[in-house]
């Protein structure tokens, strides 16, 4: 109980609270955007038919998405999904936002090494959290060393994942800053220091994900590194 008391004071309150920040900047960052009309007087749903035309991705059709910043490119599908505050909204941040999955669907047009990587370590990401905690659970609990680390091994794949995921979502970032300047969207700087805040923002959450995700495998080892010296 020791391990495992400290351990989640050693690791997770810092987990929380860069999970806290990254919440706070990016709700923050988006109220102030999404409240502030752009230039052109576009929502996502007409700049989306633009910019698509623009970066020549014809075979990308726009879709609804449900909940508040549910906004995604799905490459199975080739489909553009928009929420409703985006699709509907005339706002900096909404040409931000789209702008942004446009980015994801030209990475799968172009087939984007990291857009790859990150595709095909889904599966495993999407298994791993819950199996690996079970596995460390009952080897804690157990006293089986060997499977506590076996567990560990595989509770690890989300952190790669998350890794995996910066260099998808910076790209994409940068990709939709060109897409919008070479387009003409954007009229001021203010236009433009906005999108980038909102970009900056979104991309913040990504590596709050990372941190949060090694300081739980830091957790989980250190509860382990206890088990085994107890063992010895």
């Amino acid at each position: 109980m020791y391990y495992l008391d400290s351990s989640y004071i050693i690791f997770m309150v810092p987990a929380f609270l860069v999970m806290a920040a990254a919440n706070w900047w990016v709700n923050s960052t988006y109220t102030r955007w999404g409240k502030t009309r752009n230039s052109v007087g576009m929502n996502g749903q007409d700049a989306a038919q633009r910019l698509l035309a623009h970066a020549r991705l014809p075979g990308v059709e726009v879709a609804a998405a449900q909940g508040r910043l549910g906004d995604h490119y799905d490459p199975r599908s080739r489909r553009l999904h928009l929420s409703p505050e985006v699709a509907g909204v005339p706002s900096v941040a909404s040409l931000a936002i789209t702008a942004h999955e446009i980015g994801h669907a030209m990475q799968d047009r172009d087939g984007y090494a990291p857009l790859r990587i990150r595709s095909a370590l889904v599966p495993a990401a999407s298994v791993s959290s819950n199996l690996g905690w079970i596995l460390i659970l009952i080897g804690v609990l157990l006293g089986f060393f060997e499977l506590a680390l076996v567990g560990l091994v595989v509770f690890a794949i989300g952190a790669v994942f998350a890794l995996a995921t910066l260099p998808v979502e910076f790209n994409a970032s940068a990709r939709a800053r060109q897409l919008l300047t070479d387009s003409g969207l954007l009229y001021t700087e203010d236009e433009r220091r906005g999108v980038s805040s909102v970009l900056n923002a979104a991309a913040f959450t990504y590596v709050a994900a990372l941190i949060v995700a090694v300081l739980n495998v830091l957790r989980f080892a250190f509860m382990i590194g206890g088990l085994g010296r107890r063992r010895d």
